[in-house]
């Protein structure tokens, strides 16, 4: 979510029957407005939301059985899950692996939204490959599903698959929480960064290459205990953390310079050479702008500063950059995208697409067209930022924007009459 770090409002902190009572905890991530959810694209396992019936949709389709205000929706690769008002968190979607977090013993209970029996009040959530986690108002995060990585399913703590939520880092106080394909990232108030899942491309950002397949000779618990992520040469203390599918971008307090990690092979790190990286490094070619939000697909990033402007970089096919289908070769820094045509407040990755939304409420879509879920009407690529539209965002306009495997979802409100 958008990278301006707001101050933490804070309650009295005691001890209560024995337990230190948590503060509030704030971070921008934390998106409140109150909208509505619409999805698109292909929903073949119930991603959609809509039931056994609609598997596809090229335009924005209502979820009318999510019947309560919501405000946060995330997609993860073959599921979707929602934020109400309340702080309740409703999914739907693929849970083979537990990313429901939810009983779906009755036929076909996974294809419509339903709720996750956690019994706290959460402010933010994130969804992976076939993972979720939940963060709640007082600072606590709960996960569940599982990680895989080249050779199968790895588990997602050292317990292994996970199909009830679970509390991870009793210790720390949590401010945002941000997922990979198959890693977690996650922001305590003190800016420190704690990462576990997946290593092997180098997206913990605290794993020697040695031991990134399952932990080498350290076993899998090494990578699936949360642990914090260090710089090499000074302690860095962090605003703000995002994830691509295979990398982790981090900003520094102060200087506002953007740290990454992870899969570099079409440049989507913004570094030169196309090696990997293992530990966090600062990104020379991200610095002299300041950013609000970057996020990352299998092989590109999207990035946006604080004016409102969209950049991109990394692997060019399929037009997921943006940038007019004469650029065919990889970008190795972030590069402006011109077809945007207003400032925005918010862009999104999927695998192979791009999106970005304006500050009037539009959204503007590019990349790969198979899956139907750029919301143009049809499955063709586009090369260029193109504007979503559909029946249901003639009167409302979009305030969130996410996008998973194959589907996209918007969360949107009703535009004012005049």
């Amino acid at each position: 979510m958008p990278g301006r770090g707001k101050k933490r409002s804070r309650e009295s902190e005691g001890s209560v029957n024995g337990e230190t009572k948590r503060h509030k905890i704030g971070h921008s991530s934390h998106q409140s407005e109150e909208g509505v959810v619409l999805v698109l694209g292909e929903g073949d396992v119930g991603q959609l939301g809509l039931g056994e019936d609609v598997l596809e949709r090229s335009r924005p389709t209502l979820v009318s059985s999510v019947d309560e205000k919501v405000i946060q929706v995330v997609c993860g690769g073959m599921h979707t899950v929602c934020v109400t008002v309340k702080g309740e968190v409703i999914t739907f979607g693929c849970n083979d692996e537990g990313s429901l977090g939810r009983d779906t013993s009755e036929e076909g209970s996974e294809m419509s939204p339903g709720k996750v029996p956690l019994g706290a009040k959460v402010v933010q959530v994130s969804a992976g490959d076939s993972h979720t986690a939940a963060l709640t108002d007082d600072g606590r995060l709960y996960i569940w599903g599982n990680f895989r990585d080249c050779n199968g399913s790895i588990g997602l703590i050292p317990g292994g698959l996970q199909k009830v939520p679970v509390e991870v880092l009793h210790n720390e106080t949590i401010v945002k929480v941000t997922s990979g394909g198959d890693h977690l990232v996650c922001l305590t108030d003190k800016g420190e960064i704690y990462t576990w899942g997946c290593a092997e491309q180098g997206q913990l950002g605290r794993v020697a290459e040695c031991f990134t397949t399952r932990g080498g000779r350290k076993g899998l618990s090494f990578i699936l205990t949360p642990t914090k992520v260090k710089c090499r040469r000074r302690k860095t203390v962090f605003s703000d953390v995002w994830a691509g599918q295979f990398a982790t971008y981090a900003m520094e307090v102060g200087s506002g310079e953007v740290f990454s990690w992870g899969l570099d092979n079409y440049f989507q790190l913004g570094f030169s050479d196309m090696k990997n990286r293992f530990v966090p490094e600062r990104v020379g070619s991200f610095s002299g702008n300041k950013w609000q939000k970057l996020d990352g697909g299998q092989h590109h990033t999207i990035a946006m500063d604080t004016n409102g402007k969209v950049y991109t970089l990394g692997r060019s096919e399929y037009g997921r950059l943006g940038l007019g289908e004469d650029v065919t070769t990889e970008k190795s820094e972030p590069t402006l995208v011109p077809g945007v045509p207003e400032a925005c407040m918010d862009v999104a990755a999927g695998q192979s697409v791009s999106f970005a939304l304006t500050k009037s409420g539009t959204v503007y879509s590019w990349g790969m067209g198979t899956s139907q879920q750029l919301g143009t009407g049809n499955d063709e690529d586009a090369w260029v930022p193109t504007k979503m539209g559909g029946k249901q965002l003639e009167n409302r306009s979009v305030i969130m924007v996410s996008s998973g495997g194959q589907h996209t979802a918007l969360l949107a409100k009703d535009r004012p009459t005049s």
